[in-house]
């Protein structure tokens, strides 16, 4: 499990009006470091041509420079179109330092409209980054984003491209040359293509296809890690739809032969989400097109360059170390189910919990875990049901009856005894009373509810002693998968509790400034929402009441996919401020493997409610396939190193 953080001084190279040949947009930049000094290589566009047919704008190859890889001066032009298979537009440049030469590789565009058969790879060579010394066509063929690998492979120079970028299905490629000349030798590439029978390139490509509708491109040139060269690409979901979306995958290839895959990561882990990333000349669009490592004694950094709505240059970072474990699947699981699990599963013969028992909440209150979960009717009418553990995982105590069933008219059904309830119940402890937020359904709208009662008599299970229930979230307003911060973040002058919640597909977050709940909650301060083409690209909701650590609040969440598949992940939130993101996992750090959570009620669900800290240890108490209650640990330490940028 790894986190992305996106560079606070994002976008780092945006248009400038200034400088006509970068006025309309300045996007997919390649780094060099020289020295103690950053080039970064990128794409400029001017404003279309107004005197000139066709009326379009012009494309170079520029670079900035950098003392701190963040604030680039001193930008010119570098590569322009000059001859006839880029002299209409110079894209998208690699940049790779091999022996004393710069190989700049772009996209030449050598014909107008631009087709499959105009659109190749070309070379710019250069000493310095200053000066450009010769250029080349490369390809023979339709390809784009060419890259170099920064050394030999086997005594031979070595290099990825993608090639049917503009008649798919696009393939990544690899290609060895015994001498630089050999790259833009045209008989050097109708031999290479000779050795594919297929028509295909199964000689040649790196088999990374998932879906016949993805679409693959090389992103930045490949980076050497210890455990194998890692490269980053784009992965293009529904290609050429109008919901098509663009991400960003890894892929790490073995040291001594490249065209072997060792590990890659499940889906995309990074797509647009920011707004210079969602608005420019095509929004909603991000592109990975340089990478580098970033030394230091806290961890080493990968650092990704990326093209933000074909408009801006910007960067994010990834802890290394993390990342590499993520992808090549050697990392003992953060996450550790219970052998024994599920732990509670309905019991036939008792009506109000026939079809499932799922969706617990939990607490710990006088040496044992208390257990409330969600069970479900043979006429789908929701109560809560009540468990007890003493050492957190084998149930010990769960009586024959509800501890608590609906009672309000918002949690009812008026016209017939079907499908209404309380629902997904969460626990949280303030001061001396345990507070239940839940969601209340009457057939029609979900709410939030809210009700309370004393430690004391939850402890003596007094459950009649539980106060009127509220709905605190206006009516009409579909709103769920709530709780409270276990605490007050106001200090001693002044009262501020936080309330989470879900409206529509967003995590929300509601200061309230007491606890007596007499008017309802109105506020919607949005926390985090979907990723679009993620594993949590179509809603998010809170899981767990959250809990305080010393690097801010750890609160899971759940998120469901296109496919929809429930899973696991957590955000780390500011200790005086939980409305502020400190940061997000990029991949889901636990997600339906087990029969009990892919078959059930609902197919392919875990959906933690309760999450209990033993010192280090958390306890995750969660519904699996809407039909039973499961139970699995994680060492806290070890996920606020994954929430992370160094590990």
């Amino acid at each position: 499990m790894f986190t992305v953080n996106r560079s606070k001084h994002n976008p780092l190279i945006s248009p400038d009006k200034n400088h006509p040949w970068e006025a309309a947009a300045t996007f997919n930049g390649s780094p060099a470091v020289k020295g103690k000094k950053t080039y970064l290589v990128y794409r400029a566009m001017s404003e279309p041509e107004r005197l000139k047919e066709p009326h379009i704008s012009n494309s170079v190859i520029a670079r900035g420079i950098s003392s701190d890889a963040i604030h680039f001066t001193d930008r010119k032009v570098l590569v322009s179109p000059s001859e006839e298979f880029d002299k209409f537009g110079c894209e998208d440049p690699r940049v790779t330092k091999l022996g004393g030469t710069y190989y700049i590789f772009y996209t030449g565009l050598g014909g107008y409209p631009f087709s499959a058969d105009n659109i190749r790879v070309c070379v710019a060579l250069s000493k310095d980054l200053n000066t450009v010394e010769e250029k080349h066509l490369v390809t023979p063929f339709n390809a784009k984003a060419m890259a170099l690998f920064p050394e030999k492979i086997g005594g031979k120079m070595a290099a990825l491209l993608t090639v049917n970028s503009d008649s798919p299905p696009s393939e990544i490629c690899y290609a060895e040359f015994e001498k630089p000349e050999d790259m833009w030798s045209e008989n050097y590439w109708k031999k290479w293509k000779a050795l594919d029978e297929s028509g295909r390139f199964d000689a040649h490509k790196l088999h990374m296809r998932r879906l016949p509708s993805d679409h693959l491109e090389l992103g930045a040139a490949p980076v050497k890690t210890k455990k194998g060269w890692l490269l980053i690409y784009a992965h293009i979901q529904r290609y050429g739809q109008s919901d098509q979306v663009f991400g960003v995958e890894a892929v790490l290839l073995d040291l001594k032969n490249p065209r072997k895959i060792i590990g890659r990561t499940k889906g995309p882990f990074m797509v647009a989400d920011e707004y210079y990333e969602n608005a420019g000349q095509v929004p909603h669009l991000i592109f990975p097109s340089g990478a580098s490592i970033k030394k230091s004694k806290s961890g080493d950094t990968l650092e990704i360059y990326y093209g933000a709505a074909d408009t801006h240059c910007a960067k994010c970072s990834i802890s290394l170390d993390n990342l590499l474990k993520t992808i090549t699947d050697k990392e003992i699981p953060l996450v550790k189910r219970f052998p024994g699990n599920p732990i509670i599963t309905s019991r036939p013969k008792l009506d109000w919990e026939m079809k499932g028992t799922f969706n617990s909440g939990a607490i710990e209150l006088g040496g044992k875990t208390h257990i409330l979960y969600r069970a479900v009717s043979d006429k789908d009418v929701s109560v809560i049901g009540y468990a007890a553990s003493v050492d957190g995982l084998s149930i010990d105590e769960r009586p024959n009856k509800p501890i608590y069933v609906p009672r309000a008219d918002f949690e009812k059904n008026g016209t017939d005894d079907h499908g209404f309830g309380c629902e997904d119940p969460r626990i949280t402890k303030i001061g001396s009373n345990v507070y239940m937020t839940y969601t209340a359904y009457d057939s029609r709208t979900p709410r939030v509810a809210i009700s309370s009662i004393s430690a004391k008599d939850f402890l003596k299970k007094n459950w009649k002693a539980w106060s009127k229930p509220i709905a605190i979230t206006p009516e009409g307003v579909a709103n769920k998968d709530s709780a409270i911060i276990p605490g007050n973040i106001g200090g001693k002058k002044e009262n501020t509790f936080i309330l989470f919640h879900r409206v529509q597909e967003n995590i929300c977050a509601s200061p309230l400034p007491s606890l007596d709940f007499k008017g309802q909650v109105n506020q919607c301060i949005e926390i985090i929402g979907p990723r679009r083409g993620m594993w949590d690209g179509s809603k998010v909701g809170i899981a767990a009441p959250p809990i305080k650590t010393a690097k801010g609040w750890l609160l899971l969440y759940h998120g469901v996919s296109w496919s929809m598949t429930y899973r696991v992940g957590a955000i780390l939130l500011d200790l005086k401020n939980p409305t502020l993101l400190l940061a997000r996992t990029a991949v889901p750090l636990f997600e339906p493997e087990e029969e009990y959570e892919r078959k059930g009620m609902v197919r392919n669900v875990v959906f933690p409610c309760g999450l209990v800290a033993k010192k280090n240890i958390a306890y995750m108490y969660y519904g699996g396939a809407d039909s039973v209650v499961g139970v699995a640990t994680f060492s806290i330490k070890e996920i606020l190193k994954r929430l992370s940028v160094h590990g």
